[in-house]
């Protein structure tokens, strides 16, 4: 077996070429979107964050919601979830305004699926 660079993929026949182009491009591509400054590094953890924390904030409470209008809660634990909502989308309110996030950064786009919130 020969190890001449002929014989290496890398140094393939020129039919390859469109396909050497186009990973050159997403090497470029890929290259640009990656960021290694922390601050930017931060706010693309916290926005991860807390868009896994703001869905599950609106999936309890819908489920609050259901079982408020199901009728199976007393007016104390009515109330203390209602409390515990409020205090829960405020905290994340403050959380978006520290790292400089809308809650449009936290709809993710998830191509043919659409939009996650």
């Amino acid at each position: 077996m020969s190890d001449a660079p002929e014989d290496k993929l890398l140094a393939g026949p020129a039919d390859l070429e469109p396909f050497a182009r186009e990973a050159r491009r997403l090497d470029d591509a890929v290259s640009r979107r990656i960021d290694a400054d922390p601050e930017n590094v931060e706010r693309g953890l916290a926005q991860l964050v807390l868009t896994i924390v703001e869905l599950l904030r609106q999936l309890m409470e819908r489920q609050a919601i259901r079982r408020v209008e199901a009728g199976g809660l007393d007016d104390e634990t009515v109330e203390r979830l209602g409390r515990t909502l409020m205090a829960l989308e405020q905290r994340m309110d403050e959380l978006k305004r520290v790292f400089g996030l809308r809650d449009e950064d936290l709809n993710l786009d998830l191509g043919p699926l659409g939009r996650l919130l």
